[in-house]
């Protein structure tokens, strides 16, 4: 069966990006404009309700949610920096408070600048003097111990998104990727920054969006957040409004290794494992051979098996988190996925009926489909799938937006 799909400039939001609803108070790949959630959950009249994202990202459908009228929200990631940002976004601060620890904050960098403290914790990078200058580890560890010094954990929280942010500023990484590859030699020989300065531009513009933006509507939510995979428990969740990955982590959006500099630094022991945790990260041991990914399965298999078993491991892992997110959501509720079609050795694979099919194998019937021009999502404009320096692909242009709901009898 094929699940029909309507095109919908409606969800194109052309000439939009992220930030004309909500700034992103932290870079992060793959992010949905939060455009897309507040305009299905205001076509389907979703309004009230809890809400979950089983693979959470930076939190970008819990604005959606904000913005709707919700305000019970759960999250699961894998990656510690996701929920980094997700807890800094959605916790209440009191802008008092923000304002005394930045100025004690200023104060002990510029005190430790001058007299380092004999308690310095270790830097705990790998390879720290590949990717950093000497001079910009040593100020990057005093921000850091005087960051970890203030009283209030929640502030520490908001505080450490900049120092993320900085860390791959400061770096010898190239910005324009996700994964990590190092500037070419002459580039790091005029390559020049200065942390603090960084830090401290960086942490003022990150208050100010806060409280701009996300506290006025923080008083009253609330928001459960775990680092780790989701499986169905007691609750029961309205909607789930997500965007999960593409494909597998180490031929598609590197999360891992985009995260792995503040992964380290806040002593996560598989920081860089992550990409190898996330679905698919584990290779398959026999073909996916179920529903619409049969025949697309197999074409690539007769091109690179090897390279078969790495996409129906990503497809095994997404139909096992399916099962899961179908148990927990109310009868009636609703699952929506925004979702692309990759390309794998000129196979493209249709992951939009793969979910719609998987649903309605768990009790949902499938509402709608839109697809939509993909020109506002935070993506590289090239990738690299074969994990070659070099060489690079086009990444997708069109995304779409899946709808099913929840037969209404009881489980």
């Amino acid at each position: 069966m094929r699940y029909p799909i309507t095109r919908s400039p409606n969800y194109d939001f052309k000439g939009q990006s992220y930030a004309d609803t909500f700034p992103n108070l932290h870079r992060y790949p793959a992010t949905m404009p939060p455009q897309i959630g507040i305009a299905i959950l205001q076509e389907f009249g979703i309004h009230q309700g809890t809400m979950l994202d089983p693979y959470c990202g930076s939190g970008s459908s819990f604005i959606a949610g904000l913005m709707c009228g919700l305000k019970h929200f759960a999250g699961y990631d894998l990656n510690p920096l996701a929920v980094l940002i997700t807890r800094a976004k959605y916790t209440w601060l009191d802008k008092r408070d923000i304002a005394q620890a930045r100025q004690m904050l200023k104060q002990r960098v510029r005190t430790y600048l001058a007299h380092p403290p004999a308690n310095l914790a270790d830097i705990r990078l790998h390879n720290a003097n590949y990717w950093f200058a000497g001079d910009v580890l040593a100020a990057l560890q005093i921000i850091y111990h005087a960051l970890r010094e203030l009283p209030d954990e929640a502030i520490q929280t908001l505080f450490l998104v900049p120092f993320s942010e900085i860390l791959r500023a400061c770096s010898y990484t190239r910005s324009s990727e996700f994964k990590l590859y190092r500037l070419a030699p002459k580039d790091i020989a005029s390559f020049n920054v200065d942390p603090v300065y960084s830090y401290f531009q960086k942490l003022d513009w990150v208050i100010a969006a806060y409280e701009s933006y996300y506290l006025p509507y923080l008083q009253d939510i609330q928001l459960q957040l775990k680092l780790e995979t989701f499986r169905t428990s007691k609750a029961k969740y309205d909607v789930v409004l997500t965007s999960p990955p593409y494909g597998d982590s180490q031929t598609t959006v590197a999360y891992g290794q985009f995260s792995v500099f503040i992964n380290e630094w806040l002593g996560i022991s598989h920081a860089r494992q992550i990409d190898k945790l996330l679905m698919g990260g584990k290779k398959a041991d026999e073909l996916y051979q179920d529903g619409v990914l049969v025949s697309p399965i197999a074409r690539i298999a007769s091109m690179s098996f090897q390279r078969a078993l790495q996409v129906s491991a990503f497809y095994k892992d997404l139909a096992t988190s399916i099962n899961e997110v179908a148990r927990a959501i109310t009868p009636g509720g609703f699952a929506i996925y925004l979702v692309g079609n990759r390309t794998v050795k000129g196979v493209q694979l249709p992951t939009d009926q793969f979910i719609a099919e998987q649903f309605e194998r768990h009790g949902f019937k499938h509402c709608v489909t839109y697809e939509r021009a993909l020109s506002n999502k935070v993506m590289p404009n090239r990738n690299s799938p074969s994990n070659q320096i070099g060489i690079t692909a086009p990444t997708m242009s069109k995304e779409y937006l899946v709808v099913c709901q929840k037969d209404t009898a009881d489980d």
